[in-house]
């Protein structure tokens, strides 16, 4: 097997392994996949994995499936970006196919309720370090400012009802200004 064949395939087992054994959403997935991929294989670093994530986040569609993508790409290019996505989508696709003819039959038992509260639990707990451990990382890289709006902005979507939409524009404007004032005052000083 060739090297990038040999990639592809770590690719796919990776990505299919994470999908078909996590339970709730992408937000589950992602503490998986910065285990799997930026402290077992050492592909992407620390602070490349936290950028992937935000950008999967902002990206329509399953943040699974946007991670997916973006760590395949930047593994082994296209290739690599369709081989994650395989390996992210089936998973899910089998178990829903399978679950779907018996889940009429166990909707109402009383294990399975009990079963789909343990896994909700389970979720809440996965999520719940999924903000504690990324949240650290993003406190510690950056300035009073950043904390600031994302603060506010949390604020606004939560308290005011403001549209997202509306708050990712004004954060990436407000990015946009704070990046070049920081360019120009280090074209300055130099």
């Amino acid at each position: 097997m060739t090297r990038n064949g040999k990639l592809c395939w770590t690719l796919f087992s990776s990505t299919f392994k994470l999908s078909a054994g996590t339970f709730g959403g992408g937000f589950v997935i992602v503490p998986l996949m910065r285990e799997r991929f930026v402290r077992q294989l050492h592909w992407i670093e620390e602070q490349e994995m936290l950028d992937l994530v935000a950008i999967a986040e902002s990206s329509p569609g399953a943040i699974a499936v946007n991670a997916s993508i973006l760590v395949g790409y930047h593994a082994a290019g296209p290739l690599g970006a369709l081989t994650a996505v395989a390996g992210t989508v089936l998973p899910p696709l089998l178990i829903i196919t399978a679950v779907s003819y018996f889940y009429s039959a166990v909707r109402d038992h009383p294990v399975a309720a009990m079963a789909m509260n343990g896994l909700l639990a389970g979720v809440a707990a996965v999520v719940c370090d999924v903000v504690f451990t990324m949240g650290r990382s993003i406190l510690a890289q950056h300035s009073f400012l950043a904390v600031f709006i994302m603060l506010a902005a949390f604020a606004a979507v939560r308290f005011w009802n403001v549209n997202i939409v509306l708050v990712i524009l004004a954060c990436g404007m407000l990015g946009a200004v704070s990046t070049m004032a920081r360019r120009r005052k280090e074209r300055l000083e130099r």
